[in-house]
């Protein structure tokens, strides 16, 4: 398949996975204290973090850049590409979604929100429209 055609196409499903992602934040706005809506929004994180790098891995391959086979190299060489420029920012994603994925306690789940508000959301939504600008 082509390289051009594969990152567009990875990019339709972040595209999804980052509006489904934005209406999560939106019910959670309306909802603060619903425990299924804030587990809904960790899920809704934990796929569009995990489509935002494939896309950035599928882009980067795209624009030549090859041996990509995790999130971390896919940040990496995206920062060196000028692709992001908040590298700590994103390993910090990748470091809160490990954590999110494998244990579930309130105050992590608490703390796991705050992190998307806070910290995720606009790395990702920066993300989101510099690649869109480049479709």
């Amino acid at each position: 398949m082509n390289n051009d055609i594969r990152w567009k196409q990875r990019f339709e499903n972040f595209e999804n996975a980052y509006k489904t992602f934005n209406r999560m934040i939106d019910r959670h706005s309306k909802t603060p204290d619903d425990e299924a809506v804030k587990m809904a929004l960790v899920q809704a994180f934990e796929f569009t973090y995990e489509l935002s790098w494939n896309t950035m891995k599928d882009y980067l391959e795209n624009e030549g850049f090859d041996e990509i086979k995790t999130g971390k190299q896919a940040i990496r060489t995206a920062f060196q590409a000028e692709l992001i420029t908040n590298a700590e920012e994103w390993m910090d994603v990748v470091e809160k979604r490990n954590l999110a994925s494998h244990s579930y306690n309130i105050e992590i789940l608490d703390e796991t929100i705050d992190f998307i508000l806070e910290r995720f959301y606009p790395v990702v939504r920066k993300l989101y429209e510099d690649l869109k600008s480049r479709l």
